[in-house]
């Protein structure tokens, strides 16, 4: 399934609006990296944490600091994050997205915590909200000891885009 019309386009944005989601800007990395790779048709998203207004959300470790309810907020805010890069990757036209490919989500776990697939739900569920059946992909939900400055999850991505006219 190709999504290249105008009516997706705005449909894209009206799901955004009704999902009370307004992208921030596409900001720029903390490092010597980019924010997103377009090689081919693949749009590579590097890594991003949960802002929200400007500053991180949801610091500590899943299963001891952070519900799983609130890491499932803090991947959707990555999930944000995500497609504002995207949509920057793609010169402001989510239309090009013909697929989410695949989810990187990193939770911090307390020892003993195995549910990082319900953590992963948080931005799974956005891509499929926000795209219908191009929005589902292949993940993975991997625990880890730290993440940069103490968020509880950190979510990178892959997506397949046309070519740009």
């Amino acid at each position: 399934m190709t999504l290249h019309s105008t009516a997706h386009t705005s449909t894209i944005e009206q799901k955004l609006q009704a999902l009370n989601i307004e992208l921030p800007p596409s900001a720029a990395p903390v490092a010597n990296y980019v924010p997103f790779v377009i090689s081919g048709n693949i749009v590579v998203i590097s890594g991003q944490l949960p802002f929200k207004d400007g500053k991180l959300q949801y610091l500590g470790k899943v299963g001891a600091d952070v519900t799983i309810e609130q890491a499932q907020q803090a991947a959707k805010l990555c999930g944000i994050g995500v497609l504002s890069h995207l949509k920057a990757a793609c010169n402001g036209n989510l239309n090009r997205v013909k697929r989410c490919v695949r989810l990187g989500v990193f939770v911090s776990s307390a020892t003993g915590f195995t549910d990082q697939p319900k953590v992963a739900n948080g931005v799974s569920d956005l891509m499929v909200e926000v795209f219908g059946d191009a929005g589902k992909h292949a993940r993975a939900a991997v625990g880890v000891s730290e993440l940069p400055f103490g968020v509880a999850v950190e979510v990178d991505a892959m997506f397949e885009i046309t070519p740009q006219p």
